[in-house]
């Protein structure tokens, strides 16, 4: 069966990424699934059709056969219970990846969404200026508890999984920040990350929607 996903057919990052549709890409390359793309505008996001797969209108969204899956940490999971690449075969192992990806999307990625809120949405508020170290300190706080945990290793636990997917897509988010750099050893995650030639094909095929030529 063919597996289709959704997209923005312009994406408000330009093509940089970080639109949640590269995470669900990087997955099926991670696990060697072909799928096909369904390009959504933000009208078309809000229409009965998406919003019948997608209650909150929102993209990606993931369909194969009469499967219909929203949210990136589902679609992931759902990949690395099908296929092989992306969850351990052992037990434990594989309990602690999956206890990653939730850390990555429930403790880590929170407060960096905040921040892109204040940095973009609220500068012009007369309080934001005193408000931005605050959030800064948020998104700081569980990145020092990250850091230790990941030390010199290579990924969060052993081998790659779906944990370090989701955890290096949360944290490509900081990059404009300047905070990653903060970090060596997360940075240095980040780009290993993004080094994997299924992370390559993932952002190349988000990009090439967004690329000037395609406008």
């Amino acid at each position: 069966m063919t597996i289709t996903i959704t997209a923005f057919e312009r994406s408000p990052d330009g093509g940089k990424g970080l639109a949640r549709d590269t995470r669900v890409r990087w997955a099926l390359e991670e696990v060697g699934q072909p799928y096909e793309v369904r390009l959504m505008s933000f009208a078309g996001m809000k229409g009965p059709d998406h919003l019948a797969i997608h209650p909150f209108g929102q993209i990606p969204t993931y369909e194969e056969g009469s499967l219909r899956l929203f949210e990136t940490g589902s679609i992931v999971f759902h990949l690395g219970e099908q296929h092989a690449g992306l969850l351990p075969g052992d037990r434990d192992a594989r309990a602690r990846a999956i206890t990653w990806m939730f850390a990555a999307l429930n403790t880590v990625e929170p407060p960096i969404l905040e921040l892109t809120t204040a940095r973009i949405f609220e500068a012009d508020k007369p309080w934001s200026r005193e408000r931005l170290p605050l959030v800064k300190d948020r998104v700081r706080a569980p990145l020092d508890k990250l850091s230790a945990h990941l030390g010199a290793a290579d990924w969060l636990d052993g081998a790659f999984s779906a944990g370090d997917l989701l955890m290096v897509s949360v944290l490509l988010r900081l990059r404009m920040s300047g905070i990653l750099d903060e970090y060596q050893n997360l940075a240095a995650y980040v780009a290993r990350g993004e080094a994997r030639p299924a992370y390559i094909r993932a952002f190349s095929a988000q990009f090439a929607v967004n690329a000037p030529s395609a406008s």
